[in-house]
């Protein structure tokens, strides 16, 4: 069929609009026979291949590459990872006339898109990484670091196509960096496989650009960008490589660098390694200044065309700079070190207009190159980043520049190591990894040690709690829910770390959080019990049942308790884990809309519904800790002063009711401040009740008020998802495999 150009498509469809609307066709019809037009015009045979209607592009692939939907793919239960990786090697030298690989092969390639989806996971809140791989998605698909990495995702099609839906993308992404990596003579340490894909970028927004981003995490200054934010600029994967604002100064550059390489939690050994090994290979692409063209954000059809030339192999351009980066670039070896070392560097500005660095010749001394595969072009000088020189001008950067240089096997380990923490970090504990040949735990999956092999009798260790809940006059069932919440609500659904498993709660940093004033008495309190039950009984156990014990019998509906946890030997992994949650959001006026947005990423990251917050919220309003409190599980009266200095009378009632919800819709609130602390809360008019900021948000939302009302006119209702939202985040932590749970 002959191919209409852009100009001649758009008239007629503008044309073939005008005629249906004049007609008396029905909504219906007009859109079915719009439909059946822009078939004809544009056939799924000559769809661009940026088109989501046709992921294969690659010419010569017979129909059967056709786009298979994920409800209709044939699942596979158990992958092969190694044969995933035999087929990315093939897909590595078949060099495509849409997309030429430079020196034939795609390794290079393949690397940035593993480095790239790996890249932007940060510690701050654990978004980020390959799980999910949602690169193929808003925001992060049109990244200006990810130019051109469409081009690899479509080069890896026909391998996710021929593993179906056991085989998920996020897993696809990183084990084309390893393949890539070996294949290349590069060390391989391992992989763990069981990367969920996500259904959108939703989990993306929060790294932006988006509006959501500019509410929880705002960047004024492109390249100023602070934590939470990974990058120190939207849009990058780490620093700008053109040097620190655009500046090509190496030594602000590695300030900056070390900067954001720790929102990763990468050392200095960690951060030289990776950009060592990245740059072994491959190089830059800006062979002039017109640049890339939009991005997909811009123009779906034909994004990033390229507007130098072709637009691709020798025209490209990616990232505007152009050289490679040793004189070697499908060999893994200490060349880049050693280039950094032995030349003097100076600064120059390449041909996509970027200031990039090139080395510095003795007369008569020919510049490193590195080879082309196509004999029409001349070879690629050498050259390097602000951000690679940035390691020559940084004492400590340069010392292990100059020990990997003078050692491969030392860079090996190093590399490999980084490597797989590099793109492991996101997937949480060891035990969610699918494949059984993963590398054993590593120190940043924070591992646990192995259970009591004999575990306590429960029923006897709730017998022991029941009785001192009943010696009690009504503090203990607060104290009790209160350090299951504060230890359990430490979870992030992001990068799966927290959790009451490992009762983390007894060691810094997670005891020394202001949040946690006074748990010290609930634990003391459970000390006795402890220490009858000894080693059978762990105090991740043992603070869980605590917890269910003092709801039950506040009136709360049965719990079913998973008993097996372990405790932790120290508080390391609980660094980036404080709640985010603790009902201390603003309650300026005009800030509660920005509030909101935190409070409800703050549900999201905890692996709560909205309702189920809700309802747990709403359990720590009348049955949470008396005195001497912080958070959501405290009696929102117990922060007047005169009663957390026990100076009146104050109510040891501890009934699970939806109370809450009844007090919230019945009256009327003001801003009030708290005598001496200074605290800002919500004060009933006319009357001593309190509530927290987080609790008034509540009544401004319709989702949540929604929620309220139904609490408020059900209380088996919300015992009822008390009951279960209770459990769900008391055992979220028991992962076994990726999506299974021991607890199930």
């Amino acid at each position: 069929m002959v191919m209409f150009n852009m100009f001649s498509s758009a008239v007629m469809v503008t044309m073939f609009r005008s005629a249906v609307m004049v007609t008396k066709f029905s909504s219906a019809m007009r859109t079915i026979l719009c439909l059946v037009f822009l078939r004809i015009l544009y056939p799924v045979s000559a769809l661009p291949y940026s088109s989501p209607q046709a992921p294969n592009y690659l010419p010569g692939y017979p129909d059967e590459w056709a786009y298979t939907t994920r409800q209709h793919a044939e699942p596979a239960p158990k992958v092969d990872y190694k044969e995933v990786m035999k087929d990315i090697v093939e897909v590595m030298t078949n060099s495509r006339d849409f997309w030429p690989a430079d020196n034939g092969n795609y390794g290079p390639l393949f690397i940035r898109l593993t480095w790239h989806n790996t890249g932007s996971y940060r510690t701050s809140d654990g978004r980020g990484g390959a799980d999910g791989a949602r690169q193929r998605f808003e925001p992060e698909r049109s990244w200006a670091d990810n130019t051109n990495l469409d081009k690899a995702r479509a080069l890896l099609w026909p391998i996710k196509q021929k593993y179906g839906q056991g085989l998920s993308w996020g897993d696809l992404f990183v084990l084309a960096g390893n393949a890539a990596f070996e294949s290349m003579g590069g060390p391989y340490f391992g992989f763990c496989g069981g990367r969920i894909d996500a259904d959108d970028g939703s989990e993306s927004v929060q790294l932006g650009p988006s509006p959501e981003q500019e509410v929880l995490m705002p960047c004024k200054v492109a390249g100023k960008c602070q934590e939470p934010l990974g990058a120190n600029a939207i849009g990058l994967i780490y620093v700008n490589p053109e040097g620190h604002m655009g500046i090509p100064d190496p030594v602000a550059t590695a300030r900056h660098v070390r900067e954001v390489f720790a929102r990763m939690d990468m050392n200095d050994s960690e951060t030289v390694a990776l950009m060592g090994g990245g740059h072994s290979f491959g190089g830059t692409h800006g062979a002039c200044p017109a640049g890339a063209g939009p991005s997909p954000r811009e123009d779906p059809v034909n994004p990033w065309p390229g507007l130098c030339g072709s637009g691709k192999g020798y025209d490209a351009f990616t990232s505007g700079f152009e050289f490679a980066f040793t004189t070697h670039p499908t060999t893994f070896d200490v060349e880049y070190f050693n280039n950094l070392i032995n030349f003097d560097w100076e600064v120059h500005v390449g041909p996509g207009g970027r200031f990039q660095w090139k080395p510095i010749l003795s007369e008569g001394m020919d510049s490193p190159t590195a080879p082309t595969n196509d004999g029409r072009y001349p070879s690629r000088y050498v050259g390097a980043l602000t951000s690679d020189i940035a390691l020559t001008k940084d004492e400590a950067y340069k010392k292990l520049v100059e020990l990997y240089a003078s050692d491969q096997q030392l860079f090996n380990r190093a590399w490999s190591h980084a490597w797989y923490k590099l793109t492991t970090r996101d997937m949480g504990p060891r035990t969610r990894c699918s494949n059984d040949d993963a590398p054993p735990p590593q120190w940043f999956q924070y591992p646990l040690p192995d259970p009591p092999a004999r575990l306590a009798n429960f029923e006897e260790v709730k017998q022991k709690l029941e009785e001192v809940l009943d010696d009690d006059t009504g503090e203990a069932i607060g104290m009790f829910t209160r350090l299951a919440w504060q230890c359990s609500s430490t979870f992030r659904s992001t990068d799966y770390l927290g959790g009451c498993n490992g009762a983390r709660i007894r060691f810094s940093p997670q005891k020394d959080w202001a949040v946690n004033i006074n748990v010290v008495s609930a634990i003391d309190t459970l000390e006795p019990i402890k220490e009858e039950f000894g080693e059978s009984l762990s105090w991740a156990d043992l603070i869980i049942l605590a917890g269910n014990t003092a709801l039950e019998k506040a009136g709360g509906k049965s719990l079913k308790f998973c008993g097996g946890r372990t405790d932790a030997t120290e508080g390391k992994g609980s660094e980036h884990l404080h709640p985010k949650i603790s009902g201390k959001f603003s309650d300026s006026l005009v800030q509660l809309k920005d509030s909101m947005v935190q409070l409800k990423d703050s549900i999201a990251i905890l692996s709560l519904t909205q309702r189920e917050f809700a309802a747990l919220n709403g359990a720590g309003y009348s049955v949470g800790d008396l005195r001497d409190c912080d958070g959501l599980f405290c009696r929102r009266n117990s922060f007047q002063t005169a009663v957390a200095n026990y100076e009146r009378p104050y109510s040891t009632t501890s009934n699970l009711s939806n109370i809450f919800f009844l007090t919230l819709l019945s009256e009327r609130w003001d801003k009030y401040t708290i005598p001496d602390t200074g605290k800002q809360m919500y004060k009933a008019r006319g009357k001593d009740q309190l509530m927290l900021p987080t609790d008034f948000l509540f009544l401004l939302d319709p989702e949540l008020l929604a929620i309220v009302q139904d609490f408020a006119a059900d209380n088996d209702l919300f015992l009822s998802v008390v009951a279960s939202a209770w459990t769900k985040l008391s055992n979220v932590d028991r992962f076994k495999g990726p999506t299974g749970n021991v607890c199930d």
